[in-house]
């Protein structure tokens, strides 16, 4: 099996650096990992920058916009508008009530006391919160999602438990854990370039192998040519 070092420069020659979120920050990165539901990213920075431009990227900014505009990005970002609204009110609110409208003091507490933090906001999980904390620089693993996590498990990582995705994800993550990029930025690399390539060709229905710049070192079954 290949190293995880040789199959990201494989993955960075098929498509050259991947383009960091436009968020900064873990406030902002709650929102964007709220900003649509089931669009493409092309989408959600689109509902993000508008929220930028229109609104303001602060709890306090948020909490005083105009329900009007921020329904009408809430529609551009997909089904369920109004829930939408309310969620990113409410993590305004909480970011405001429970750490003085500045999430960024939670880079100074310790992973755990930060997750948990995170894990407060709407939709933000375990996983979400370990990925907020990677792009802020302050994780110490290589979180991952589904389709990363899928790409790893077909070059031989970890075992592909089928009915728990927890067992999956921890075989995986033991598995590579030696491997880790160390550097932040090219941890953030590493997740971005994985996803990309579970989503784009590495599919979980139809992979599209024959443009696969990693396929000789995949052990899926379902490999087509």
């Amino acid at each position: 099996m290949a190293t995880l070092k040789k199959i990201l420069s494989m993955l960075r020659r098929q498509y050259g650096p991947p383009v960091l979120p436009p968020a900064k920050g873990p406030f902002e990165l709650v929102l964007w990992e709220n900003a649509c539901y089931l669009l493409p990213d092309g989408r959600r920075q689109e509902v993000f920058e508008g929220l930028r431009k229109q609104v303001g990227l602060t709890p306090q900014a948020i909490l005083a916009a105009d329900r009007d505009v921020l329904l009408f990005w809430a529609i551009r970002g997909g089904m369920r508008p109004e829930v939408r609204v309310f969620r990113w009110l409410e993590i305004a609110r909480i970011c405001r009530d429970q750490f003085g409208g500045d999430l960024d003091r939670i880079l100074s507490q310790t992973y755990a006391e930060a997750k948990k933090a995170l894990k407060q906001f709407p939709n933000i999980g375990g996983p979400g919160a370990e990925k907020i904390l990677m792009f802020c620089g302050a994780a110490p693993g290589l979180p991952l999602e589904s389709n990363a996590l899928r790409v790893l498990t077909r070059v031989g990582y970890g075992r592909d438990h089928l009915r728990n995705y927890g067992q999956t994800y921890k075989s995986v993550q033991d598995a590579i854990a030696s491997e880790i990029p160390r550097d932040p930025a090219n941890t953030a690399e590493a997740h971005l370039l994985l996803r990309q390539h579970g989503k784009e060709v590495c599919r979980n229905n139809g992979p599209l192998c024959h443009q696969c710049s990693i396929s000789a070192l995949c052990n899926y079954p379902a490999k087509t040519r």
